[in-house]
């Protein structure tokens, strides 16, 4: 974990990776790299919030798209929900998340893998023009077109792929604190062309969702 950012914003930002956090690294919040993947992010959550608190966390970076949700690279989603995706069990060859099983991530409430978001989400999406929907993370990148489709099957309406969203959540909310996830659209989930990455315009979409929660944080 590495903390770039003031130890008394009232605002913590979780990144995967020095270059997401170079591009918030000035705005009035703490910023946190914590590695890639949900219990890295956890982990790094879970110790900023015991050093130092805050009013908000923001799992923020760049992301894929899913098919038939309508963005594009350089788009940004802003999370009404944030899941777990790929946590479950496969019963012959079909995949059924905790829900089904009975099991959930937190044993207090019945609610599968789903963490719910910030309530100012909703104004923040508004405010930067972003797209709102549930936001999911894996903890493998999505590799092909019918991976992509299956998920949005099971989780309609799903934005974006992430990889650190469901972990953040999950350590904030334990602590009392909302979270939301911002990512930025680098590319479409399914098949890595590496070609049609946009990760510059993906970054700067990021910054214009975490500057928009944090003048919604300003106005709260």
């Amino acid at each position: 974990m590495h903390d770039t950012g003031r130890s008394g914003a009232s605002v913590l930002i979780i990144v995967a990776t020095a270059g997401e956090a170079a591009r918030l690294a000035d705005l009035p919040a703490r910023v946190v790299v914590s590695g890639v993947g949900p219990v890295a992010a956890a982990l790094a959550t879970q110790r900023a919030l015991t050093q130092a608190p805050a009013r908000l966390v923001i799992s923020a970076g760049i992301g894929g798209a899913y098919p038939g949700g309508g963005m594009h690279p350089g788009d940004l989603a802003v999370s009404s929900v944030m899941i777990q995706a790929d946590l479950g069990a496969w019963d012959a060859g079909t995949f059924r998340p905790l829900g089904e099983l009975g099991l959930s991530v937190r044993p207090d409430e019945p609610q599968d893998a789903l963490f719910p978001a910030w309530g100012g989400a909703q104004a923040a999406a508004v405010r930067a023009g972003a797209a709102l929907g549930p936001a999911l993370t894996l903890s493998s990148v999505t590799g092909s077109l019918e991976q992509a489709l299956a998920l949005t099957a099971r989780y309609p309406g799903a934005l974006c792929e992430g990889m650190e969203g469901a972990g953040v959540a999950p350590a904030a909310l334990l602590r009392g604190v909302p979270a939301v996830e911002v990512r930025g659209i680098s590319n479409p989930v399914g098949p890595r062309d590496r070609s049609a990455w946009r990760i510059p315009e993906a970054l700067a979409a990021t910054r214009r969702g975490v500057e928009a929660a944090l003048a919604v944080m300003g106005d709260r």
